[in-house]
């Protein structure tokens, strides 16, 4: 296949087992871990778990990425769409109460596929960085239940530094009206999301400007009761030895900060974490469970 999946457009080939884009994955889906996760959301991980799928690759690579060793050194295993599919249904089977495709940007053709072919009866969410295609995400409408993007970075010169990006937040920002195009209405039920979207934003050290900017975005473009969660979980990881400002965790007063920016903006609905979060034992081990 000739891909431009993601707002790369990298035009890459990508055969079955090979790929030369910059998400340098092949056609077929490669999966790191398949498993019940319990650190996501409360209203998608709930009691039982989500059925989490790790993709390998990416089409952003953030330099502090906690997952690095399946998104910049991709780490996993090549699988076809009908292994993919029986490992749904294997999740399901399981009693999850969400089915959670993380980092699933550059495997959306896949995904497609398979979703067509077998629908969970739990929630579908896809778990993306948020530098995804209008046209892509268009594709996916009437078969994702739950949008749950990141929205990383308002300026460019910060996704220039931490992701090569510089066009991150004017693809992000258009993607997310799109997911709320497909998605306006936030559906629960017994405490699990049945359908909506919330988006997720990581706060970063000496990044408070940045994380200010985008509550302010989302309260002029979108409803004042738009899910978001506000996270406190950064740690340093990865390749970041060239920012300084990377190589510690978030304070309590700049995540605070933050969060009143949030109530001050006079949103409604929000997800905060505790402090205790930003650890590395939170990281999954992306050793092939439940891939094979």
């Amino acid at each position: 296949m000739i891909c431009n999946l993601c707002p790369r457009n990298c035009n890459a080939q990508r055969n079955k087992n090979t790929g030369n884009g910059f998400c340098r994955m092949p056609e077929n889906p490669v999966i790191a871990r398949a498993d019940i996760h319990n650190w996501e959301e409360p209203c998608i991980s709930g009691e039982k778990g989500t059925g989490a799928i790790f993709f390998s690759g990416c089409s952003l690579k953030c330099c502090f990425c906690q997952n690095y060793p399946i998104s910049h050194e991709n780490k996993g295993e090549v699988i076809t769409t009908s292994r993919l599919i029986e490992i749904i249904k294997e999740l399901e089977n399981r009693g999850v109460h969400t089915i959670d495709f993380v980092n699933p940007t550059h495997f959306s053709h896949i995904i497609i596929d398979a979703l067509t072919q077998y629908k969970p009866q739990v929630p579908v969410v896809y778990n993306s960085s948020g530098y995804d295609s209008v046209e892509t995400l268009k594709k996916l409408e009437g078969l994702i239940d739950v949008y749950l993007p990141d929205l990383k970075y308002f300026s460019s010169e910060k996704s220039t530094q931490y992701a090569r990006c510089p066009d991150y937040f004017e693809k992000a920002s258009k993607s997310i009206l799109e997911m709320y195009r497909q998605q306006p209405k936030t559906e629960f039920k017994d405490g699990i999301i049945q359908k909506g979207l919330i988006i997720r934003h990581l706060v970063l050290p000496k990044n408070v400007d940045e994380s200010k900017n985008i509550l302010l975005w989302i309260k002029e473009n979108l409803p004042s009761d738009t899910y978001i969660s506000i996270m406190s979980q950064y740690t340093p990881y990865g390749n970041i030895s060239e920012f300084k400002e990377l190589n510690r965790r978030l304070t309590t007063a700049e995540y605070n900060k933050v969060v009143d920016f949030f109530v001050d903006l006079g949103l409604e609905n929000g997800f905060v974490q505790e402090k205790s979060s930003s650890q590395t034992k939170y990281i999954p081990d992306f050793d092939l469970t439940g891939v094979k």
